[in-house]
């Protein structure tokens, strides 16, 4: 691997993306494509292929997913790369799909923003105010 700089390209880690769109939704589909591309770009990632689910069934093997399964196979895979993890499709669809991604391949997978959970799980900042010693919760 090359090292890392801004003058030389970098052979980095090949992730792949996967979304879930609406066959209608052509806006909407190149504006999570561009996320994408740009998540990847900052990250020094190479995004290898992106797949595309149009279909809103309840089975978890759909075709674009079979297709980012088999190119997880290969040595040079590193992660998926989702613009959230509801892409991943409904509940029970994403739980078993992420089990997929992971028993099966070893892939990680990458989220260019979180979920629900992230944001609550996240502590309010607070910031300590000069002239005393406690702190307290800063105003949004």
């Amino acid at each position: 691997m090359q090292p890392l700089t801004e003058r030389r390209p970098v052979n980095g880690p090949m992730v792949y993306g996967f979304l879930r769109v609406a066959p209608t939704a052509a806006a909407r589909q190149a504006a999570l494509a561009d996320a994408l591309a740009e998540y990847c770009r900052s990250h020094e990632l190479v995004l290898g292929g992106l797949f595309i689910e149009r279909e809103s069934g309840v089975c978890p093997r759909t075709a674009a997913f079979t297709g980012l399964l088999d190119v997880l196979a290969l040595p040079d895979a590193y992660a998926v790369v989702l613009p959230a993890a509801s892409q991943l499709g409904p509940r029970p669809i994403a739980a078993e799909r992420k089990r997929q991604i992971s028993d099966s391949t070893g892939a990680r997978l990458l989220l260019v923003r979180g979920g629900k959970t992230a944001r609550r799980r996240a502590k309010p900042f607070r910031e300590r105010d000069p002239h005393s010693d406690s702190v307290q919760d800063a105003e949004t």
